[in-house]
């Protein structure tokens, strides 16, 4: 059980952006946790999430929920999603994620990432997602994660806090 976080580095946006990198990760931790509360310049789209600016070797399945019904996708992608608030949605709202990446500095094993996503909408349809993920690119410690929205930009007051995690 984790006994200790530590905030890595936080990202406030003070002015629509389109991507955001953390590329100081620290090798003293055993697990990373990304808080990410964003929304979207534009009216669709997520959060695009990547490691060592890498866009391949990566797969997902994925549980989403939106208020009247349930699904389920699976695949191979550029990186792994998170859901993103659009423009359309009820103003100054945002989605809010946990990406959990553990074991994160191995160089034997892929890595394994979960991220449990939800948007707030004042209508009938908001999301709720759920992820598991895999990058299965030559196993590597992950050195930077890097956020992109794959369409447009991240919104003006968006976060993004990376803690440290040490299982002790």
């Amino acid at each position: 059980m984790a006994n200790t976080y530590t905030l890595i580095e936080a990202k406030t946006l003070t002015t629509s952006t389109a991507s955001i990198t953390f590329s100081s990760i620290p090798a003293t931790f055993t697990d990373l946790l990304l808080r990410i509360s964003a929304r979207n310049t534009s009216t669709g789209g997520d959060c695009v999430i990547t490691f060592n600016g890498s866009s391949s070797s990566y797969t997902n399945k994925i549980l989403t929920g939106n208020g009247a019904a349930a699904s389920s996708t699976a695949g191979s992608i550029t990186g792994l999603d998170s859901e993103l608030v659009p423009s359309s949605y009820t103003a100054s709202t945002f989605s809010n994620s946990d990406v959990y990446i553990p074991n994160y500095l191995s160089t034997s094993n892929y890595k394994a990432v979960s991220t449990d996503t939800v948007s707030e909408n004042n209508a009938a349809t908001a999301y709720a997602d759920f992820l598991a993920g895999l990058w299965a690119a030559t196993p590597a410690a992950i050195t930077s994660i890097t956020c992109t929205p794959n369409a447009n930009n991240f919104a003006q007051y968006s976060t993004f806090y990376l803690y440290g995690i040490k299982n002790s």
